[in-house]
C-alpha cells in the first residue's frame, strides 16, 4: 500500500510539474517549481532540504518576489486536498520563520492583509483518501494552528521567535525586557505559555508513529520549546527583580501564568531527551519564583502604591517610577537591581 501511494504521488508531482511548466509566466517558472518539489504529494518522507532551500532563496530577491513566493505558498496550500502537500506547505511555513531572510519573514507576517487568528484556514482540514491520511489530517490541523501561535507570539515579542536570524539580537534582549511595564511584560510571557500550550496538543496518533515526515515536524518544534524556554526564562528572571513592585492585580495574572505553564510539565517533559540540566534549571525557576510570589505580602505592596497616589494597572514599569514627576516628588527604586530603597532620590 505504501509503494501504491508513493507511487501515485509521484505521478501527481510530475503532472503538477508539467502543469506549471506550461501555464507559469516566464519569470514565475522557477518559483513555482521549486514550490512544488518541497512540496511533494510523498507522505512520508519530509521536503528535501535542498528544495526547501531553493525555494527560500526567492526571498534574496526583490520584496516583489518574495510577496510572489508567500502567495504561491499560500495558494498551494488552500487549495489543495492532500494531508501530505498541506503539511509540507506548512513545513515550508516554519522553514520561512526560522530560517527564512527578513524580506520573506516580512510578507509572510502581513499575509492576509486583513489578518486574524486563523489565517492559515486549515481548522477544517481532512483528507479522508486513506486511514493514513485521515490521521495525517489532524497533524495538518493542529501544525497550522502552532504556527499560527507562534506567528501571534512573535509579534507581541516584536521578533521572529525560533529565528536563526533573530538570535544575534539576544544579547541585547535582557535590556529590552527590563525596560517593558509591567502589563507589557505579563502580555509576553502569557503569549509565551499559550504557545508552549499549543505544543503539548500534538495528536497522539498510531499510523503515523516512525513516520519521518511527522518525526521531522517534531523536531522542529522541539527546537521551538528549547528557544521558548529561554524566553520564559528571561521574562521569569525579570519578574524576580519586580516582587516588591507587582500590583495585586498583576500578583493575580502572573500566578494564574504560572499555573498554566505548571500544567504542561509532563507534557513538555517528554519532547526532548536533550539539555536535561537546562530544563531541571528551567522548571526549578519557575517553583521559586510560585514560592516567592506565595510569601510576598501583597498588601504592603498595595499600601505603598496607594501613598503614591497610583493605580494598578496606569504605571510604567514599577521598577523604573513614573516618566513625568512634579516638582519635589520623592521616588523609591523597588527593583533589587538598584541598591536604592533606603535613600529617596528627589526629582527636580
Amino acid at each position: 500500500m505504501g509503494r501504491l501511494t508513493s507511487l501515485i504521488g509521484t505521478i501527481k508531482d510530475k503532472i503538477s510539474q508539467s502543469r506549471a511548466a506550461i501555464v507559469s509566466k516566464p519569470n514565475t517558472i522557477s518559483l513555482h517549481l521549486a514550490l512544488l518539489r518541497a512540496t511533494t504529494h510523498d507522505p512520508f518522507r519530509p521536503p528535501n532540504h535542498k528544495h526547501l532551500t531553493a525555494f527560500l532563496s526567492f526571498g534574496h530577491s526583490s520584496r516583489a518576489t518574495a510577496a510572489a513566493a508567500i502567495e504561491a505558498l499560500m495558494d498551494r496550500l488552500h487549495t489543495t486536498h492532500d494531508a501530505s502537500v498541506a503539511i509540507k506547505c506548512l513545513v515550508a511555513v516554519h522553514h520561512i520563520i526560522k530560517h527564512g531572510c527578513f524580506i520573506l519573514q516580512d510578507q509572510l507576517s502581513v499575509y492576509p492583509s486583513n489578518g486574524g487568528r486563523n489565517y492559515l484556514k486549515l481548522s477544517d482540514f481532512r483528507d479522508n483518501t486513506t486511514p493514513f491520511t485521515w490521521e495525517l489530517s489532524s497533524w495538518v490541523r493542529w501544525y497550522a494552528r502552532y504556527l499560527e501561535h507562534l506567528l501571534s507570539t512573535s509579534r507581541v515579542l516584536g521578533f521572529f521567535l525560533c529565528s536563526t536570524s533573530s538570535s544575534v539580537e539576544k544579547d541585547k534582549e535582557d535590556e529590552k525586557v527590563s525596560a517593558l511595564m509591567n502589563t507589557d511584560l505579563l502580555r509576553e510571557i502569557e503569549s509565551l505559555v499559550g504557545l508552549l500550550e499549543e505544543m503539548c496538543k500534538r495528536p497522539d496518533s498510531l499510523h503515523v508513529h516512525g513516520n519521518s515526515l511527522v518525526e521531522d515536524i517534531v523536531g522542529s518544534v522541539v527546537e521551538d520549546y528549547l528557544s521558548s524556554m529561554n524566553e520564559v526564562s528571561t521574562r521569569v528572571n525579570e519578574f524576580k527583580e519586580r516582587l516588591s513592585c507587582l500590583s495585586f492585580g498583576d500578583s493575580v495574572e502572573l500566578v494564574y501564568t504560572l499555573k498554566r505553564l505548571e500544567d504542561c510539565k509532563d507534557r513538555l517533559v517528554i519532547l526532548s531527551n536533550k539539555k536535561r540540566v537546562l530544563i531541571e534549571t528551567f522548571w526549578a525557576s519557575i517553583d521559586e519564583l510560585k514560592e516567592r510570589l506565595g510569601k510576598e505580602k501583597v498588601y504592603r505592596e498595595e499600601k505603598r502604591l496607594a501613598s503614591f497616589g497610583r493605580t494598578d494597572k496606569g504605571s510604567e514599569s514599577a521598577r523604573f517610577g513614573d516618566r513625568v514627576l512634579n516638582f519635589g516628588n520623592s521616588v523609591r527604586f523597588s527593583s533589587a537591581r538598584f541598591d536604592l530603597n533606603s535613600f529617596p532620590l528627589l526629582v527636580q
